[in-house]
């Protein structure tokens, strides 16, 4: 009798203990899901607090978003404007997707639907190797090679242009929107293949007429991100544009980002100045489009997972 509570002791004991350590992992792995959140929400918080006396010092949302004039230093009359570092941005992503899109749709494609066994294997692994490539390596690919090569090839004074921050931006925007877009293409069911090529159509008429259709979000979602990779990069855009601020008439001007612009400026201003909190203000204008980017990315491939 007394060995029978002893073992039922013993097992009580074990399960008080396991209940314990259970509920200490759950609290751990919530800690843990939790903390992007937070860390997200706090970065905000900062940023907006560093820049929000900017929006009270005579702030015109019209001047800020539509004047091409940035001259913050400007002795007799400073002025905020962004529109040129808008339109640098928005020109280098914009040729970036059209360099990006091609190559990751057309690896992707390889990859989920040609390649087999150990090709398959070695492309991924490849794939993930660009995208651990640092971005100042990119930035110094663009400012070392690229620009005498386009200096050469297109007969221009200067090769730190949009094409030259485009293409660099496109390769490392690439590797991110190849795995997205893969996974979209094996969210297709097999039976969709399966009942294209019973119907006769060929290998290429499967991807095309049927493959492509049915992912197209999580494509679109690929893209979306690949533009949000665009928008916050920072250290190869400013090797590669030029670093002009200048509203590009073509691919062979000189820009400047709004990345760039903080990186470059932010450590040469006076805390608390209206420089300092005007580059803060870009950063929450930063903030918000690249949330907004990558939200809408988010809520495409989760629609296209769950369909």
């Amino acid at each position: 009798m007394a060995t029978t509570k002893a073992t039922e002791q013993l097992d009580f004991d074990r399960y008080n203990q396991e209940w314990y350590i259970d509920k200490l992992v759950q609290g751990v792995v919530f800690l843990a899901g939790i903390s992007a959140i937070v860390f997200v929400l706090g970065i905000f918080i900062f940023v907006t607090m560093e820049g929000i006396g900017f929006l009270f010092k005579d702030f015109s949302l019209s001047q800020f978003l539509l004047s091409p004039w940035w001259e913050p230093t400007d002795d007799d009359k400073p002025t905020y404007g962004i529109l040129a570092l808008i339109a640098g941005t928005a020109s280098v992503t914009g040729l970036a997707m059209v360099v990006a899109i091609p190559f990751s749709l057309g690896a992707a494609i390889y990859i989920g639907e040609f390649a087999t066994g150990k090709t398959r294997e070695t492309l991924k692994v490849l794939v993930e190797l660009l995208a651990a490539i640092p971005s100042v390596v990119w930035g110094f690919i663009g400012l070392s090679i690229m620009n005498p090569l386009i200096i050469d090839l297109f007969d221009v004074p200067v090769g730190l242009t949009v094409l030259n921050a485009g293409i660099i931006l496109g390769l490392m925007a690439a590797p991110i929107m190849t795995s997205i877009a893969e996974d979209a293409l094996k969210a297709v069911p097999d039976r969709y293949r399966e009942a294209a090529e019973a119907l006769g159509a060929t290998r290429w008429q499967v991807i095309f007429k049927t493959i492509l259709p049915a992912a197209k979000n999580g494509l679109l979602g690929a893209v979306l991100l690949g533009v949000g990779r665009g928008f916050g990069e920072t250290m190869a855009v400013l090797m590669a544009t030029g670093h002009a601020i200048n509203i590009p008439d073509s691919i062979f001007d000189s820009v400047r980002a709004l990345t760039t612009t903080i990186a470059a400026e932010l450590g040469e201003t006076a805390v608390g100045s209206p420089h300092y909190e005007a580059l803060f203000t870009i950063g929450i204008f930063l903030f918000l489009i690249t949330f907004i980017i990558n939200l809408s990315a988010d809520l495409i491939v989760r629609g296209i997972r769950n369909q």
